[in-house]
């Protein structure tokens, strides 16, 4: 046996011979191994300990909830019984059938249309505003930003108050005019109301605006105009180039916002609803529908593949909207290129 293996005390060599003792520095090796051992063991569980109610919650609120709902959609289940029974993809086939789930569908769509670009561009001009160098530019801001910070149920509520027809501040007004009043909350105008209702919260958009627009170096705006470039020429050919990574921000995630919207269930009903039947037409988007068939029809099997068939949706059009946008987002950093180039030498190719 080699000198230099570690042996047990007093063992004894085939030979007869006692072996050697390790030395100092094997010793100071096997101190020096179980301390990175132990500080690794330190660090795992450290990790653990700090990742772990993440990992819970994310199992338990979020990966459960999503497969129940995925089996759900698969079945004919209806919540309360245990009968419920596999069905396949049925209900997808129905969702993509149903004329009813079909134009909840688009009226979502034309409801995203419009919301979208009109908060962005309330933000923006709002942003632009109060940009300026005016005095109590910090009240004007938190007073611009008050709304944003309402919670939606308070905002829903508050707004169906105004717009009531019978005791509402909206038809107030018209009656000190010497107008006869309106039923706001009622086709045609209940859309045009839950439009309002998006633009009076349009202050997230403005902080976000806002903060892109301070990022922009000021020097910029200073040489065209020693240039000759107006105001409108600056905005348009510096302002909105650099602001479009916060625009395209806002517009990936007004998107998913609007197309989820459900403020419409709370600001459509009268004062004595009846159900998701009292919604008027143009404001049962397709979430209300999907309320309808949870709480009033019971088919949860059908409302599951509903929210289903709807990430599949916004998927996509995240996907469409990231296309699009090349060529249209201007980055202060160039991206990285996919493949590092090889280190060119002199002479060679």
């Amino acid at each position: 046996m080699s000198t230099d293996q570690i042996t047990a005390p007093g063992a004894q060599s085939p030979s007869g011979e006692t072996p050697a003792r390790p030395g100092p520095r094997a010793r100071t090796h096997a101190r020096a191994g179980r301390r990175r051992t132990s500080l690794t063991t330190r660090r795992a569980i450290s990790f653990y300990v700090f990742a772990g109610p993440w990992v819970l919650g994310f199992l338990t609120l979020t990966a459960f909830p999503l497969g129940y709902a995925l089996w759900l959609s698969l079945t004919n289940s209806d919540g309360l019984s245990n009968n419920s029974r596999f069905v396949g993809l049925d209900n997808y086939r129905e969702v993509l059938t149903d004329p009813e789930t079909l134009s909840s569908l688009a009226r979502t769509g034309v409801f995203t249309a419009i919301t979208v670009p009109l908060s962005i561009a309330a933000g923006l001009l709002l942003a632009v505003l109060v940009n300026q160098p005016i005095r109590a530019r910090g009240l004007f801001r938190t007073l611009l930003y008050l709304p944003a910070v309402v919670p939606p149920v308070g905002a829903a509520l508050t707004f169906k108050l105004i717009f009531d027809r019978d005791s509402g501040a909206a038809n107030g007004v018209l009656d000190a005019l010497n107008i006869n009043g309106i039923a706001w909350l009622m086709d045609p105008y209940a859309r045009w109301v839950l439009v309002t209702l998006m633009l009076w919260g349009c202050g997230n958009a403005m902080i976000i605006s806002l903060a892109g627009l301070q990022d922009i170096p000021k020097e910029l705006h200073e040489a065209a105009r020693m240039d000759g470039a107006n105001a409108w020429q600056s905005f348009y050919k510096i302002t909105v180039p650099m602001l479009s990574p916060v625009l395209f921000f806002q517009v990936i995630t007004g998107i998913i916002a609007a197309v989820q919207s459900f403020l419409p269930l709370l600001i459509s009903l009268d004062p004595t609803p009846r159900g998701v039947t009292a919604v008027p037409e143009g404001n049962y988007l397709f979430m209300i529908h999907v309320f309808a068939q949870y709480f009033a029809n019971g088919r949860y099997g059908y409302a599951s593949a509903m929210l289903w068939v709807l990430f599949l949706i916004i998927v996509a059009i995240t996907f469409l909207v990231f296309r699009l946008s090349k060529g249209a987002v201007f980055y202060s950093v160039a991206p990285e290129p996919d493949k590092p180039s090889r280190p060119r030498t002199i002479g060679g190719k």
